[in-house]
């Protein structure tokens, strides 16, 4: 057990549940720094920080202050696919075309047939490439565009899915420059996260990157895991364990692990696994998108809402080894993938960020930590938050 960590902020008392789970992710989950944060029906009822801004910091020297940002990893697919379902939902790109109809290059390697859904869906078959990137050149979206467009896939297209740990960033950002003539990350920040303020970028500004703390180190591939009993744990680790596996292979589509604490990595643009966010930030746009926020309507029509939620995967993972689940670019609640309610849609970040929306109950929230664990998509911190919502919620 560790001594107690000042927690600051505010929550609704129907909510408090919520701050002692957030209290007691410090005291005995091992939690250095974090916030977390919940939005209901459009109206903040839970903002809370605490710990040290950096992990390897002192709290009492460097505390997490109200709007400290952080790496988020793949909570970030979450923030990409909302893009490209605005792009659908404006005319501007079609699902079910194939990709190369927007980036001719593409359909060399035998994806002619790949369309905009498959890339979504983690069913493209592209979830590594046969030659790592450096992180040099990761950050390039001319190299990474060109890899994924080479790239000849590990199964047939649309026949099954595999989490595209890096490569969902490539294949998005790339689809939408040639959509929209610009950066995923500068339309994200000019027609979504923008107009309802959320702190929340894919390319972090100079004039924000002061707010930003330094994060852990990632664990390596072999430790990571799921925490999960829904395929035995040997094939999990064995997966991990074997450089010549898909799973290491699509965990490290960038060789050696960039540093996620350099500026010109926080900079640039990866939409798979580089957004920051505060949680205030990552709530709020879940809010955004699902509902009503302060006097504007949702982001989503009821149709994108639908779509985003229908379930475009669902089984074993070719990648995560476990059983996932996948509507339109986002995690549905699922034992690989704990979330709200069945209804519920989002993406949680590799070590322990996770955000999401839950349009039934009106639910979005919001969760970023320095401290990173080894789960991939059930952080024991971020299903601690989700629980006592839900207690919450129950309670009326």
């Amino acid at each position: 057990m560790e001594d107690q960590v000042d927690v600051d902020g505010t929550v609704s008392d129907r909510f408090a549940p919520v701050r002692e789970a957030f209290e007691r992710n410090f005291t005995h989950r091992g939690e250095r720094g974090a916030a977390v944060a919940v939005h209901l029906r459009g109206r903040k009822v839970v903002d809370l920080w605490g710990g040290a801004r950096d992990v390897d910091g002192d709290a009492a020297s460097a505390p997490w202050e109200r709007d400290t940002a952080q790496v988020v990893r793949s909570a970030t697919k979450g923030v990409a696919a909302a893009v490209v379902l605005l792009l659908h939902q404006r005319g501007l790109l079609d699902l079910d075309e194939p990709v190369a109809a927007y980036w001719p290059g593409f359909k060399a390697a035998g994806k002619e047939r790949v369309t905009v859904r498959h890339l979504l869906a983690h069913r493209a078959g592209l979830p590594a490439v046969d030659r790592p990137l450096t992180p040099a050149e990761a950050l390039d979206p001319e190299r990474t565009a060109a890899a994924v467009a080479a790239q000849a896939p590990a199964w047939e297209p649309g026949t099954d899915h595999g989490y595209h740990a890096q490569t969902f960033g490539w294949l998005v950002g790339e689809l939408v420059r040639r959509v929209t003539g610009v950066s995923l990350g500068a339309w994200l920040a000019a027609e979504v996260t923008g107009p309802p303020g959320a702190d929340l970028w894919i390319g972090l500004p100079e004039a924000v990157a002061a707010r930003a703390g330094r994060c852990g180190p990632l664990p390596a591939p072999e430790a990571a895991g799921t925490g999960l009993k829904a395929r035995p744990k040997r094939a999990v680790s064995e997966a991990y364990a074997d450089p010549r596996s898909l799973t290491r292979r699509a965990f490290g589509a960038i060789s050696p692990t960039a540093d996620e604490n350099d500026p010109a990595y926080r900079a640039a643009e990866m939409p798979a696994s580089n957004g920051v966010a505060t949680a205030e930030g990552l709530s709020r746009f879940y809010a955004a998108l699902s509902g009503e926020l302060d006097g504007r309507g949702p982001l989503f029509t009821r149709e994108t809402l639908d779509l985003a939620r229908t379930e475009h995967a669902a089984g074993p993972d070719r990648v995560l080894i476990v059983t996932t689940r996948f509507g339109a670019g986002y995690m549905l609640h699922s034992p690989a993938s704990p979330l709200l309610a069945p209804g519920s849609f989002g993406h949680p970040g590799r070590g322990g960020a996770l955000g999401f929306a839950d349009p039934e109950s009106g639910v979005a929230f919001g969760y970023v930590t320095n401290g990173f664990l080894k789960s991939v998509t059930a952080d024991p911190r971020a299903q601690a938050l989700v629980r006592a919502v839900r207690e919450s919620l129950a309670a009326g």
